[in-house]
């Protein structure tokens, strides 16, 4: 069975999405675990983005709030968090073209959070790009 990218930047959203939350909640996790609970096959797609969002969680949030007018990362929802996070992530660590990166994450935001969430991570990515 073969997943395509985008259903996979998906399992990679709900991965971060549960990292999240274990990080909010003091929690601790593996990284190896929380792969192999949200994916049946092993993907270095997926190992290669979960650990380095992982890795530089902090600093994308970071970039995410430079770009976040009159808010934080903090405050979106944590699906949105973990969208704009892999994007970011995507953008400046990988060889995806842009344009392909911030079209799956719309994707994945008009599929899981509201509206606004939506446009704030348009406008940030189209910041990420053009900075």
């Amino acid at each position: 069975m073969s997943i395509n990218r985008s259903e996979l930047r998906e399992k990679i959203m709900t991965i971060i999405y549960q990292i999240s939350l274990y990080k909010s909640n003091g929690l601790e996790y593996n990284v190896d675990n929380v792969i192999s609970e949200n994916i049946a096959i092993d993907n270095e797609f997926v190992k290669d983005m979960v650990y380095g969002i992982v890795t530089y969680f902090d600093d994308l949030g970071i970039i995410a709030n430079r770009y976040l007018e009159k808010w934080t990362v903090d405050r979106l929802d944590n699906t949105g968090a973990a969208i704009l996070r892999m994007a970011i992530y995507e953008i400046k660590y990988s060889d995806t073209p842009p344009v392909v990166v911030i079209n799956e994450a719309i994707e994945l935001a008009k599929k899981y959070s509201d509206e606004s969430v939506r446009k704030m991570i348009n406008a940030v990515l189209d910041k990420v790009i053009n900075e």
